[in-house]
């Protein structure tokens, strides 16, 4: 029975002897955890204020949206209060500049919403907008944009409306909702006499209600949900807006906590390596004890209380970091938050940081601590290392066990779905395993090739890379996954980014006009080549819904067990579709043939796209009964298209043959390629003046918008890939100054042999540049292929490497590790080697 008390004053002593070398082993893990307990903290406070202003995020106690009229509801003689809004995407124009844009118009009626606030400035801007008159309200980003200011005037479609505040908030949006669509709310009066809500504008009609306080919604619209599925009305109440607000931001802080995760396990290889260097040190003193007669077990329990000890000092710094940490997260998700975040002290993720932290600790530093165990004796006479070889100790491999299956349980943890717990597993462990690998093949490559003939310093340098406590794997694993996850950022958006500016491509259109009408078209051409500019596309559109599928309508696949049924969604979109009998740049045929009317007797045989049929469980040859504008058309699947959606092009889901859909209702879509900003302004306000109820989108502002949105997103992943980065440079200066300890009796032997100072410097700035590069190139290189495999398989991109961006963060890594490699060898090499040898 081992005896504690003994055990306890032997950690103890040894551990004020090594306080210094044990607190790296602490930092390895601080940040890790600050970054767990941050999250985990910003994470619960946000669901507890979702669920306290989930009111305020729906505006109303229920909505009812549609794309159609909504007409008198007989749940509406139950509101204390009712609202009304109409609101589409249309262009609009600022009379003063000429100036025009596409964006989200909201025609309001009533006092919407019922809580919270449309907030503006000034802020007697709302109550002004009520009073009546031909007044509005213009998001700031649409503002800041055109530089206008609250007394300006503003264009939607044939009303001029005075600008009487500037929209700061509105209930439920975030930042990055009004950057993508800026909104402008006009009174609904005046919706009319705008004379643009026309065929083929896809426009979506809301009603909000209030009813008396303590009202159960949920069980008062219950014998409504039947009809008002028919009726394709979505009814959205303040539970279900909790529901899919909290499963968003839950997923949103689960991912967050996986970048923060992998944080912590980098500190856990520092933790790793530096408690593997501290056992090296420990064997001639392990066999010491093991001459006096104490037991094995014993030994291992002395170092492993003192790994407890400052494991759990380091737990409880980054928790208390983590704490303050997460006042600083609302500001940095600002614009992805719909509600307003009061942080506080979340005391069980201060826990859950703190036993974190302490298990972490123990468990990976268990992995070399257990080779304590094969210390004999004789190690005192006859020095050696341990039996310390991974395949001959089981309890090693039990602890490798241990450490997968935590990583596993504690994704699962995050990810509530043992699939992709299994899939993060799987990526850390090949991200880990590839970087060893990287490291054991260069070690080897190093030993077996290194030239006798090279130069001694550089000789020296290389050889410190394979020899005795080298930092060779665990500086290369820390630093290179740190370094591929923010490379593989930059290359990712780089790329996206290029993908997008399509605008500039000479074979690209950049405009397309949209809504326009049968008795618009040759007139809308007309303008369009009298400026001598190309049409590149000319499109009908055609808007349905869809009735049936092999025979089963809405109610009967609602019946359907539901590994039988189709998508609900299938029955209640709006599809647009086009009719051609040939298929265009962005398309290819996967399977069957495009089948002209006629073909084959009175059937009518349409295209789908591939990712949408066989994702709803269709296939060629299935019946598709169509409702165009009340009539219906019988349809077959004839075929399945690969359609590129990122192509500037008229993509669609649904393709039919020519002859039958030419006298349908519908509207046209022209593009075209203007050779300038100025004459894409000159052309949008033309059009814009002459037919208000056209929609123009200028693709150079989707791609300064696109921009903006990647800047947004990229700048949130940033903040948390700099936790990686900060881990990495703590285990890199950590390492150092652990391998000072290491280098030091070498260093002194050289001086001692009269090496100069300079020799000695070069040898130790050379190993130094090696392990930067390494451990850099690992990384980037590791990042293009994380760019190419994202690229090829999920954003269907072309790759191209982002060389100047990977040489910018190699030359960035490399020259912080030789500096910090030269700041931490500058006291041996500038000291005479007697004053050393006495100090040590």
């Amino acid at each position: 029975m081992p005896d504690f008390g003994w055990i306890s004053k032997m950690a103890l002593r040894d551990f004020r002897k090594n306080i210094s070398r044990l607190l790296l082993f602490v930092s390895s893990i601080v940040v890790g955890i600050a970054a767990l307990v941050a999250i985990s903290s910003f994470g619960e406070n946000l669901t507890k204020d979702i669920n306290n202003q989930a009111q305020e995020l729906l505006g109303a106690d229920l909505v009812l949206e549609t794309n159609k009229p909504i007409g008198d509801q007989q749940i509406d003689s139950l509101a204390v209060e009712m609202a009304a809004e109409v609101n589409f995407a249309s262009m609009v124009a600022f009379p003063s500049t000429g100036d025009s844009r596409l964006t989200q118009v909201r025609s309001l009626e009533g006092n919407f919403p019922f809580y919270g606030k449309l907030e503006t400035i000034p802020v007697e801007g709302e109550s002004d907008f009520r009073s009546g008159g031909k007044k509005a309200l213009v998001e700031k980003t649409l503002m800041a944009q055109f530089n206008a200011q609250v007394g300006d005037s503003i264009k939607v479609g044939a009303v001029t409306f005075q600008i009487v505040g500037e929209l700061q908030k509105v209930p439920g949006q975030t930042g990055i909702t009004a950057t993508v669509a800026p909104a402008v709310y006009i009174p609904m009066a005046y919706l009319e006499e705008t004379g643009l809500v026309q065929y083929g504008s896809r426009v979506e009609y809301n009603r909000y209600l209030q009813f008396a306080a303590g009202t159960d919604v949920e069980e008062l619209i219950k014998p409504y949900e039947d009809q008002w599925e028919l009726d394709r009305v979505d009814a959205d109440t303040v539970e279900d807006r909790k529901r899919s607000t909290g499963r968003s931001f839950s997923n949103l802080s689960n991912f967050l906590s996986l970048v923060a995760f992998i944080a912590l396990l980098l500190g856990c290889v520092g933790v790793a390596s530096a408690v593997n260097v501290f056992v090296k040190e420990k064997l001639a003193s392990v066999a010491v004890l093991r001459c006096l007669g104490v037991a094995s077990l014993d030994v291992l329990l002395i170092y492993l209380v003192e790994i407890m000890v400052m494991g759990l000092v380091g737990a409880l710094i980054g928790a208390g970091l983590g704490t303050v940490l997460q006042f600083v997260l609302p500001a940095v998700f600002s614009d992805f938050l719909p509600v307003e975040v009061n942080v506080g002290v979340s005391w069980i993720s201060v826990g859950f940081g703190i036993v974190t932290g302490l298990f972490v600790s123990i468990l990976f530093a268990l992995l070399p601590l257990l080779k304590v165990r094969n210390v004999s004796p004789m190690a005192t006479l006859r020095p050696e290392t341990a039996d310390s070889t991974l395949l001959k100790d089981p309890l090693r491999w039990l602890v490798i066990f241990g450490i997968l299956v935590f990583i596993w349980g504690f994704s699962f943890y995050l990810l509530k779905d043992w699939k992709l717990a299994f899939g993060f597993t799987g990526f850390v462990l090949v991200a880990f395993g590839s970087l060893w690998g990287v490291g054991q093949l260069i070690m080897w490559a190093v030993r077996k090739f290194l030239p006798i003939s090279l130069e001694y310093t550089w000789r020296q340098a290389l050889a410190n890379l394979y020899r005795p406590n080298n930092q060779t794997i665990s500086l290369i694993a820390t630093i290179g996954l740190g370094t591929a996850m923010i490379a593989t950022l930059f290359f990712l958006q780089n790329q996206l980014l290029e993908e997008a500016k399509f605008a500039d491509k000479a074979d690209q259109p950049n405009m397309l006009m949209f809504d326009i009408q049968s008795a618009q078209l040759d007139e809308v051409r007309g303008k369009v080549t009298g400026r001598n500019l190309p049409i590149m596309q000319e499109v009908a559109i055609v808007t349905m819904q869809l009735n049936e599928i092999n025979g089963i309508d809405k109610k009967t696949n609602e019946e359907l067990p539901d590994d039988k049924d189709y998508s609900r969604w299938l029955y209640n979109r709006e599809f647009r579709v086009t009719y051609r009998d040939t298929l265009i740049a962005s398309e290819t045929l996967a399977a069957g043939e495009l089948i002209p009317l006629g073909a084959r007797g009175d059937s009518i045989f349409v295209s789908l796209e591939k990712g949408f049929g066989e994702g709803n469980g269709l296939k060629i040859g299935d019946e598709i009964e169509f409702n165009v504008q009340g009539r219906p058309i019988k349809t077959y699947i004839g075929s399945f298209r690969d359609v590129k959606f990122n192509q500037v092009s008229t993509n669609f889901l649904v393709l039919f043959p020519t002859g039958v859909l030419e006298q349908a209702p519908k509207f046209h879509v022209i593009i075209t390629k203007t050779k300038n900003d100025r004459e894409a302004a000159d052309v949008q306000s033309e059009i814009v003046r002459t037919f208000p109820n056209i929609s123009i989108i200028n693709l150079g502002t989707i791609v300064e918008t696109l921009e903006d949105i990647l800047g947004k997103i990229s700048f949130v992943i940033q903040f948390m890939a700099f936790f990686s980065i900060a881990t990495g440079i703590l285990v890199l200066i950590s390492s150092l100054i652990i391998s000072k300890y290491q280098r030091m009796r070498e260093s002194i032997l050289l001086r001692t042999l009269g090496a100069s100072s300079a020799i000695v410097t070069k040898i130790n700035t050379l190993e130094y540049f090696f392990l930067g590069s390494l451990a850099s190139l690992s990384g980037i290189l590791l990042s293009f292929l994380a760019t190419f495999l994202l690229g090829q398989f999920v954003f269907e991109m072309n790759f191209s490497p982002a060389w100047k961006e990977g040489l910018v963060m190699y030359l960035a890594i490399t020259g912080l590790t030789i500096v910090l490699g030269w700041l931490n060898g500058r006291k041996i090499i500038n000291q005479p080697p007697m004053e050393i040898l006495r100090g040590t």
